[in-house]
């Protein structure tokens, strides 16, 4: 296993960090039936270097922990999260990258039915909805763009 740069691990911890607080930050539209967890755009960094796959996973953990579900969403969260990662990690278009995060809030849609009896199928279409409008929509134009920009690519990868 290849030894990371301090700057590599620093960006990393930035990143969580980062999306800790932003998951925070507007609480009321990172949980629940409804969520627009801007966040989440950020995991498209998994798609400009693979190695930030471990931060979007540990941020994701960490904002769960104060999730009104408690440790249930830190596990079934963490788990969507990981698919994602694992699957944007071996796509080799950028769109499509932006749709695995949508494809598994299936797994939160599961959560929300079993632990708050909420409807599966009503739930898992509007959190759907919502990881859509904010990593495909929302997400996929910034990324399109810092794509083109040599200079902040430069910058974002790690090493």
């Amino acid at each position: 296993m290849r030894k990371q740069s301090v700057r590599a691990i620093a960006m990393q911890a930035i990143v969580a960090a980062l999306y800790v607080v932003l998951t925070w930050a507007v609480a009321p539209l990172s949980f629940g039936a409804v969520q627009f967890r801007f966040s989440e755009i950020m995991i498209l960094l998994v798609f400009v270097d693979k190695r930030y796959g471990p931060a979007m996973i540990l941020a994701c953990a960490l904002a769960n922990c104060f999730s009104p579900l408690g440790i249930v969403d830190v596990i079934f969260g963490t788990a969507a999260t990981f698919c994602a990662v694992e699957c944007i990690k071996r796509s080799k278009s950028l769109l499509i990258a932006t749709l695995w995060p949508t494809l598994f809030c299936v797994i939160i849609g599961l959560e929300l039915n079993v632990v708050s009896d909420l409807p599966f199928l009503f739930t898992t279409f509007t959190i759907m909805l919502g990881e859509f409008v904010v990593v495909t929509c929302i997400g996929y134009p910034i990324f399109k763009a810092l794509m083109k920009n040599e200079a902040l690519l430069k910058l974002i990868k790690l090493d």
